[in-house]
């Protein structure tokens, strides 16, 4: 599911890492707000609130949800950085870098970030969104701007008006095509919610720790991801020793 780019990439790809990644985004988003009560999975209100701040001459306070939007317009750059550097050397290895980089820091702010709660919560906050601007950039480069997952105002746009499209559509693959996008996007927003329950869930027995089980949910992607890859490799040598 991460591996594949282009044309290379089928719906069920899609629809694997969308589950992934989207049930990832849904539970950090919960989980950050509950403990520094800041938005952690997008900037959309971030910026209203920046723009506020900046209206009422208060700079200071403004330059905090900078910061907010600033932190996910970097990782979404470092993301797509590494994403071109290691697509000039080896285009399979193309995810890990980035995916591995969002893994280790939900790891380590869900094992050690609880204590940073009260003393430095800005700071845990631009680390949420550091980490879901990686996530969002990676997601949408590898499928091609077909899936986003860490907010819901584009998606919830866009099922609206494929939903309604179904009025019009008559051709047989326009309608298939408009079926995959509307079983996808319904996915996204269904793993989304779950993700948002097991946040609330995990954070009320575990607090911040519930970072830390995103972190492992996205390491067990990438395994699996990569034991799948590798059973493939090895099927197609044994097809070509027996029939060379």
């Amino acid at each position: 599911m991460f591996r594949h780019k282009g044309k290379t990439r089928t719906l069920q790809h899609n629809i694997k890492i969308a589950s992934l990644l989207s049930f990832i985004a849904g539970l950090v988003n919960v989980a950050g707000f509950f403990a520094v009560k800041r938005l952690t999975t997008n900037v959309t209100g971030h910026f209203a609130y920046f723009m506020d701040e900046v209206y009422k001459l208060q700079f200071w306070s403004g330059m905090v949800y900078f910061l907010y939007i600033f932190s996910f317009f970097i990782g979404s750059f470092v993301s797509n950085f590494l994403l071109e550097i290691v697509a000039r050397k080896d285009e399979q290895y193309l995810y890990i870098v980035p995916a591995s980089i969002e893994c280790l820091l939900l790891i380590v702010i869900g094992a050690w970030g609880q204590p940073l709660v009260n003393s430095y919560p800005d700071v845990l906050a631009c680390c949420l969104l550091f980490g879901m601007g990686l996530q969002n950039s990676l997601v949408t480069t590898i499928s091609n701007s077909i899936v986003r997952t860490t907010h819901l105002t584009g998606l919830v746009t866009d099922l609206g008006i494929d939903l309604s499209q179904l009025f019009f559509y008559r051709l047989k693959e326009q309608k298939a095509r408009l079926h995959a996008s509307i079983r996808l996007r319904f996915i996204i927003i269904v793993f989304f919610f779950l993700g948002g329950i097991a946040g609330g869930i995990l954070y009320a027995r575990f607090k911040l720790m519930a970072i830390l089980f995103a972190g492992l949910v996205l390491m067990l992607g990438l395994i699996y991801d990569s034991v799948k890859f590798r059973i493939i490799v090895m099927r197609r040598k044994l097809k070509n020793m027996r029939h060379p």
